[in-house]
């Protein structure tokens, strides 16, 4: 620890931590590595709870997303939430026990996009489990004071962590401009899709069709506060959103699933001067759309990557109790059986929808 750092509850901090590391591809290895040193401006965090991300699984299974390549062993996991055990010297706002989500992209804070309030931009990130940065499946972790956010007690760690996938739920609605009154369909009810649901639900969407190819996933949306779903094994997507605009289409729609079938179902289920945002990513970099359509239709297509200034507002809303998160934790695991966890969300997708790592316990 740096000498600097404060300790909590009076206690030594153990000098060493367990750590789930990914060597390659599909192999996760339990490794003892030494608990990292607090910077001035750093807290230390006890992660208490880790979700598994459909990201982790990419680069568990391929070892790459786009353009970010696993060159060497590292340590997955950015959904997660703690307890602060200590502090570096300069820090001013976090204090030792408070019980924290945490925002996993620390940006450089001074180029033109973090100047603009769109540090999700920032060339520099630091995000956690984007190669090379290591992630959130060990006992602690250090990161810069300003990437913690203070949760009441009666909000779990779980839930807390869920932050993150519902953050990018609150990016699509302010960057497509979703206004309370307005219908908005979300193609794909994963994790992500899960969440976006619940953002949604807290911008006042009157009304929010869901769209996946799994029961459990659709009935999960509509405890969530989906007001409509439709399993595209059995029913046309954009026909029965037709139907039930009176032929209109929705105001807006979220394309979470990466599919293009589901991107050109999204587009398609828009009205005349609607909005799209696209918040899944495909495998393959180019899919036809059609221009002609969008043209005439003047449809405003919006990129969603990651989210930036949404962790205050996501943590009132989910502990506003106005939604039950609760209801996507299907599947526990400990750090030693972060394999198994990761497995358990590749194979298990009828089944599973959120699997959290509980690292200390």
């Amino acid at each position: 620890m740096s000498k600097h750092s404060q300790v909590t509850r009076q206690d030594k901090l153990p000098l060493t931590m367990k750590a789930a590391v990914m060597d390659k591809p599909g192999s996760i290895v339990i490794k003892e590595v030494p608990v990292p040193e607090v910077g001035d401006h750093e807290v230390l965090v006890q992660v208490m709870a880790v979700g598994v991300c459909g990201s982790d699984l990419h680069y568990y299974e391929h070892g790459r997303i786009g353009r970010f390549v696993v060159e060497k062993p590292i340590i997955l996991g950015h959904e997660c939430a703690g307890v602060i055990v200590a502090a570096g010297d300069k820090v001013t706002k976090a204090v030792i026990g408070d019980r924290v989500a945490v925002e996993p992209g620390v940006t450089c804070g001074h180029c033109s996009a973090c100047k603009a309030g769109r540090y999700n931009l920032c060339p520099d990130v630091q995000f956690l489990a984007t190669p090379p940065v290591d992630g959130a499946f060990v006992q602690y972790l250090a990161i810069r004071e300003d990437m913690v956010f203070r949760i009441p007690d009666h909000l779990s760690f779980e839930e807390a962590a869920l932050n993150e996938p519902f953050s990018v739920g609150i990016h699509a609605a302010k960057r497509s401009r979703l206004q309370a009154g307005e219908t908005v369909a979300i193609m794909g009810m994963g994790p992500v899709g899960l969440m976006a649901v619940a953002a949604a639900k807290s911008h006042g969407a009157s009304r929010i069709i869901v769209t996946d190819l799994e029961e459990v996933r659709l009935e999960a949306a509509l405890r969530l506060g989906a007001t409509h779903a439709i399993n595209i094994r059995k029913e046309d997507a954009v026909e029965t959103i037709k139907q039930l605009t009176d032929g209109a289409g929705v105001d807006v729609a979220w394309e979470t699933a990466g599919n293009p079938m589901a991107l050109q179902s999204a587009l398609y289920s828009i009205r005349r001067g609607g909005r799209l945002a696209i918040v899944g990513l495909p495998a393959q970099d180019e899919i036809p759309l059609n221009v002609p359509f969008i043209a005439d239709n003047e449809i405003d297509i919006y990129g969603i990557f990651r989210y930036a200034n949404t962790y205050p507002k996501g943590i009132e809303f989910l502990a506003s109790g106005d939604v039950d998160a609760g209801v996507l934790i299907t599947d526990r695991y400990t750090l030693a059986e972060t394999r198994e966890a990761l497995e358990r969300a590749i194979h298990n997708k009828s089944g599973s929808l959120k699997v959290i790592v509980y690292p200390n316990e």
